[in-house]
């Protein structure tokens, strides 16, 4: 028996998300299917992260057991023959064999996303459902202001969507940086785990106040009132990105 780490790639916009469903198509349906097809073993595969509907990755991380030791340069390769042969918007980047004690999920040290902004009048055609469109001018130093508030160990209630199964609302956000390169605004976010939407959420805040119904101080008020209600929209899924896994 040996366990396998695999690196990610997927385009989630016609995905349910990374989990099985009783419909539609998921990564992990996909990456199950592929092992069965090239190995005739059927495996669970295990994710860092359970990404939403829409939701893609740059570097997702998984892991599997399989029953005999492979080539690692053949193994990737029939995966991603699988893969291809059933059109999956999913790639197997990396793959590498690792301790029997190794789990894609519990041996995270931190996680990171980047969220994509697109901020100008025009839609682009190319970028369809990988980023927000936000047709409006965003003051981006004010929403760098408002994110200061939400560095560091907190009660992330307010920025914490419905159905959230954490057992504490008690996060540490390590790093939040907005960069600006032209009419694109990506947002950095890295932190050990994160509550359900907590990104998309922040990110949704953050854009009111770069269009001004809020002001930078508020970020704090809300941060702190630890109510939903109080703060932003939630930013659609679709300029959401795994970015990384540490371990």
């Amino acid at each position: 028996m040996a366990r396998y780490k695999i690196t990610i790639e997927y385009d989630g916009t016609n995905l349910v998300g990374w989990q099985k469903q009783d419909e539609g198509n998921s990564v992990q349906e996909y990456l199950e299917n592929a092992v069965l097809a090239f190995s005739g073993q059927k495996v669970e595969i295990f994710a860092a992260g359970r990404t939403d509907a829409g939701v893609h990755a740059l570097a997702q991380v998984a892991h599997f057991d399989l029953e005999t030791k492979l080539d690692l340069y053949h193994l990737r390769e029939a995966f991603n023959a699988k893969l291809r042969e059933v059109n999956a918007p999913v790639a197997v980047v990396e793959i590498e064999v690792v301790p029997d004690d190794f789990h894609a999920r519990f041996s995270a040290k931190k996680r990171g996303y980047v969220y994509r902004l697109l901020n100008r009048r025009a839609r682009s055609v190319l970028l369809e459902h990988r980023v927000w469109h936000v047709n409006f001018a965003l003051d981006v130093e004010k929403m760098r202001e408002g994110a200061k508030y939400l560095l560091g160990y907190h009660d992330f209630s307010a920025f914490r969507g419905a159905g959230c199964q954490a057992k504490s609302p008690m996060k540490t956000l390590d790093k939040l940086e907005i960069v600006k390169n032209g009419d694109e605004i990506d947002f950095i976010v890295e932190a050990k785990s994160f509550l359900y939407h907590q990104v998309r959420n922040m990110v949704g805040t953050l854009k009111m106040v770069g269009d001004g119904h809020l002001e930078p101080k508020d970020v704090k008020t809300i941060l702190e009132g630890k109510k939903r209600a109080d703060a932003g929209v939630t930013a659609p899924a679709e300029g959401l990105y795994l970015s990384k896994v540490e371990y």
